[in-house]
């Protein structure tokens, strides 16, 4: 069965950018096998704690970790959190391993490569369409989850491909544990008006602001995005939105 018959989406943007460098594709060929998901393809009501090595109190999903460096910074922190990052980007993927190895300013990867010193194995990477394996999940399955920083699709024909909408909210209403929590990030107000208009339809969620500084800054544990930076470099003002499961 080919892939084209066995999904009812497509996907849309981007799998490669600039050439990827000698000491990337390496991370590519040693590192991803040794931090990639299993396969999931014939499993149901998977829990995502199976998948680490270290004990782990909890799993937080993001959704489209881009150059990673969220991603990267809270599993860091986090060592008793197990993380799940999907990116179908592939420069994007290498950026997270470059993090994860301690390579960010060396060249030399050679066939030992693994984790930094002082990293646990608490990073599991899925490269491909994160909505291939939202089903596999057991209900419940993650305390958070996160969407930062995600295409907006600005043209109005292109809204129906945006992550935040009907089609995906509740696969994540689902996955969330009761009290979990979706974090969305966007410097782009059409789609933060999209996320709201659409988010605020499922009476599953409660959105957690009580103040205009709520969406207007950063929570406490916040770690800045590459997009992120180039938002706020160019003077943009990113929102922030948390929604809470009932």
């Amino acid at each position: 069965m080919t892939e084209k018959k066995m999904r009812d989406y497509q996907f849309y943007g981007r799998r490669k950018g600039k050439k990827i460098k000698a000491s990337r594709e390496k991370l590519l060929e040693v590192l991803l096998p040794k931090v990639r998901l299993p396969e999931m393809e014939k499993v149901q009501d998977v829990d995502p704690v199976s998948f680490f090595p270290v004990s782990v109190n909890a799993v937080w999903l993001e959704v489209g970790f881009g150059g990673g460096e969220h991603l990267a910074q809270q599993s860091l922190r986090h060592t008793d959190i197990g993380f799940i990052g999907a990116e179908v980007y592939l420069n994007g993927i290498t950026s997270l391993l470059t993090h994860l190895s301690g390579m960010e300013r060396r060249g030399d990867v050679g066939e030992d490569v693994s984790l930094a010193h002082g990293r646990v194995d608490n990073v599991r990477i899925y490269d491909n369409d994160v909505r291939d394996i939202l089903p596999r999940f057991k209900d419940g399955a993650f305390d958070r989850i996160y969407v930062l920083f995600p295409d907006p699709w600005p043209k109005k024909r292109h809204a129906d491909r945006r992550f935040i909408g009907p089609k995906n909210i509740p696969a994540l209403i689902r996955l969330l544990k009761a009290d979990g929590k979706l974090y969305l990030a966007s410097d782009d107000m059409n789609y933060i008006r999209w996320s709201l208009e659409h988010l605020m339809q499922f009476p599953e969620l409660e959105w957690t602001a009580q103040t205009a500084q709520d969406w207007r800054c950063p929570p406490k544990d916040w770690v800045e995005t590459r997009y992120e930076q180039k938002a706020l470099a160019k003077g943009k003002k990113p929102i922030y939105l948390i929604f809470k499961r009932k």
